[in-house]
């Protein structure tokens, strides 16, 4: 029993040290975000200097610090979601059709833009949006506590969001199209009164 308790203390006082360790090489280091790439040097930089004693993992030195507070860039998606945060904020609003299709221009609109220069994170985080509206509107539309009237909405908005992941260069055409169809004018007859 004093065995075990000796070693799990043993155990306890390396990690301490460990994370001792990690924390000095991440302070001489300088770097505000942290990446992959800095987090491999400083992996590498504690075998260099402390041998054996050094030896850890890029996963634990990142829990290490994550828990001290340091800022982790750990894929170009994060680095996506923090440079363009603002882009996105409150971007998903869809309690009406119209809503929905305001939404939907705006994804298009920044999702062609990141395009345009060649940021593919941030483009793929737009899709990424645009998924979870459409997952959003489908659970509403599943959800047999909400009016009927507005599941149905929900299912058209799922539909719009699906569409236009799947062909976003015809999306707009196709919406046009839809919204004069008689089918979508007898289901969705408020749809005209708030545009």
């Amino acid at each position: 029993m004093t065995d075990t308790l000796d070693a799990n203390r043993e155990h306890a006082k390396k990690e301490q040290s460990k994370k001792e360790l990690i924390l000095a090489a991440a302070r001489e280091i300088k770097t505000s975000n942290w990446t992959p790439a800095e987090i491999d040097q400083l992996r590498r930089r504690l075998i260099a200097t402390h041998g054996e004693a050094g030896k850890t993992s890029s996963e634990y030195i990142t829990e290490v610090l994550k828990a001290a507070g340091y800022k982790l860039l750990l894929t170009l998606q994060e680095d996506a979601e923090d440079q363009y945060e603002e882009e996105f904020e409150d971007i998903l609003h869809f309690k009406t059709l119209q809503d929905a299709e305001v939404s939907l221009m705006r994804l298009d609109e920044l999702m062609r833009r990141f395009q345009a220069h060649g940021e593919q994170a941030a483009v793929e985080r737009v899709l990424n949006v645009a998924r979870l509206g459409k997952r959003r509107a489908e659970m509403i539309a599943r959800n047999h506590k909400v009016q009927p009237q507005i599941r149905a909405e929900k299912e058209e908005m799922a539909n719009w969001f699906l569409i236009w992941l799947e062909t976003p260069n015809a999306f707009f055409d196709w919406l046009d199209v839809r919204k004069q169809s008689p089918e979508f004018q007898s289901r969705f007859p408020q749809a005209e009164s708030e545009e």
